[in-house]
């Protein structure tokens, strides 16, 4: 049997990188899925992929609340449940603080604690009603380590520790899970947020030498690890590095 057969999964962020490992890692293993990201046309072709897969997709920016509860809502409607939400999307430009890169501050908060905000938001009173169900998001060993030139960014990731801790303890009366996936570097498109292409690059070519980069497929096998375990164990948090990563 397999072991995600017949759960309905919500993976926010999935039309690259880690959300779509997972999208893919989840179908392999049965699960059912509603997918979202602002590339439509990337859901579509990823959809494609998996003939043998149940899966609706829709475009969201999670920094929209009601495009995010457009999302929860086609999985109500199509399977009417919902076990779990992977809230995957994030950016991380870079900069000194005294560059004041105002705007991509802003973007950040919207995106990484508000993106993450407007998934529980959309989806837990559902939950609660189910007394049952399942919230990760990605976090970031940044959520752990603060280093220069990206204070903001750690800022978000510190922030959804908090967020996500005070989930568990207000929900665990109620059957619902909370995991926060805490990668290191990964291979994905995540360097195309740093605005300056110095920066951007140097990080693309350091994730691409052997053991400083993780893949996404890496990542995508904790997260269904931490769907698959048994209704009475919850796996709070994974922190996965590459094996010679510093921080």
């Amino acid at each position: 049997m397999k072991e995600l057969s017949g759960r309905v999964i919500v993976v926010m962020g999935a039309s690259s990188g880690i959300g779509e490992a997972t999208v893919k890692k989840i179908a392999e293993k049965g699960g059912k899925q509603v997918i979202a990201a602002r590339r439509v046309e990337k859901l579509r072709e990823i959809a494609e992929s998996l003939p043998g897969a149940e899966i609706q997709y829709k475009a969201a920016d999670v920094s929209n609340f009601e495009e995010v509860k457009d999302v929860i809502d086609l999985a109500l409607e199509k399977y009417g449940r919902i076990d779990a939400i992977f809230n995957n999307a994030g950016i991380m430009p870079t900069a000194p603080l005294v560059e004041g890169k105002r705007d991509e501050w802003q973007q950040m908060l919207d995106i990484n604690i508000m993106g993450v905000l407007n998934g529980i938001a959309a989806v837990l009173p559902i939950m609660a009603k189910q007394k049952s169900g399942h919230i990760i998001t990605t976090d970031s060993v940044a959520g752990h380590i603060v280093y220069p030139g990206s204070a903001v960014y750690c800022g978000t990731k510190f922030a959804l520790r908090a967020i996500m801790e005070g989930l568990r303890q207000e929900q665990r009366e109620n059957n619902i899970k909370s995991t926060l996936i805490s990668p290191g570097a990964v291979r994905t498109e995540l360097y195309k947020t740093i605005n300056d292409k110095t920066a951007s690059e140097q990080l693309y070519r350091k994730q691409r030498e052997e053991g400083y980069g993780l893949d996404p497929e890496d990542v995508a096998e904790a997260v269904v690890y931490a769907i698959a375990t048994p209704s009475h164990v919850s796996v709070s948090e994974v922190i996965i590095r590459p094996t010679r990563q510093i921080v």
